[in-house]
């Protein structure tokens, strides 16, 4: 399969080449140079994109500002990228006989939705109530896709949950309720590009979670007790690392969806986390470091 892919030269655009490069030519697009970045330019360019379009089977879009550029770029320029390009991009796609569109979204964008003092159990069908122009924007890319959908192009879209470096003990806690491994995003998108289901399908990706629905009141007050009961060996290594467990959890996202659909399971739990801290790797951080609160 011949697949262009928007914002290779990112963090997720990296590992999706990896994911697909061994099975799949890739055409990577990004404004900044990278080894896995192809052509050099603007995604909103048509003279940049009608070239790497032709003989295109698949295109999946990363590309575009996101949550650290809130209050850096003018909000007309959120606008113009995430949604006008986003557009154009599929029109260009589907006038090349381009045969399946996934675009990558974030589940930052149900914001409001999560209640302060509970725990929301959070799908597909829970409605987002997004905060910032990068969630209103990214909103409203995945309705005009949506909308444009059929079964000449059908749309996959891939709601990632949290996926950045950050301090091992948010980062190791996180990963049972609200975050995921890029490798993990990376393999969601590889199994969406062969989904043949429906000409629009909308999916969560997020890390396996441990918690049941029936965990969420327990989580708002007590999670410490949950996460003992529910994952003793993630105790054990905070108590054996004098970290401290979460007091509440105020969310957890659900990937069931993604499971049964795309035949999709994450395979990087919280136990990965602690290894790559163990090994310096620089997809964790050290404990107590600061990191910017803008990431979602």
């Amino acid at each position: 399969m011949r697949v262009v892919l928007t914002g290779s030269t990112g963090r997720i655009g990296r590992a999706i080449f990896g994911a697909l490069a061994p099975d799949h030519e890739v055409i990577g697009i990004d404004r900044n140079v990278f080894a896995t970045t192809r052509i050099v330019g603007d995604f909103t360019d048509p003279e940049v994109l009608k070239p790497a379009l032709e003989g295109a089977n698949a295109v999946i879009h990363t590309a575009g500002p996101h949550a650290p550029h809130v209050g850096v770029l003018p909000d007309a320029e959120f606008e113009r990228v995430n949604v006008e390009g986003t557009a154009t991009l599929f029109e260009l796609a589907r006038e090349a006989g381009v045969e399946r569109f996934v675009y990558t979204s974030t589940t930052a964008l149900y914001g409001l939705a999560v209640e302060p003092g509970t725990c929301t159990w959070i799908d597909e069908d829970t409605e987002p109530q997004p905060r910032t122009i990068y969630h209103r924007t990214n909103l409203a890319a995945e309705r005009l896709l949506e909308d444009k959908a059929s079964t000449a192009l059908p749309v996959r879209v891939l709601r990632m949950s949290r996926c950045f470096p950050e301090p091992a003990p948010i980062m190791t806690a996180y990963r049972l309720h609200r975050g995921i491994d890029a490798r993990d995003v990376a393999s969601g998108h590889a199994r969406a590009l062969i989904d043949e289901g429906e000409p629009f399908g909308r999916f969560i990706l997020s890390g396996a979670t441990p918690f049941l629905r029936s965990d969420c009141d327990a989580l708002a007050k007590n999670a410490d007790a949950v996460i003992r009961e529910r994952v003793p060996g993630l105790a054990a290594e905070f108590d054996a690392r004098r970290w401290q467990l979460p007091h509440y959890i105020d969310r957890i996202y659900s990937s069931s969806r993604a499971h049964s659909a795309l035949s999709w399971q994450p395979r990087w739990h919280w136990g990965e986390v602690l290894a790559q801290l163990d090994r310096s790797s620089i997809e964790v951080l050290p404990p107590g470091a600061g990191i910017d609160t803008r990431a979602e």
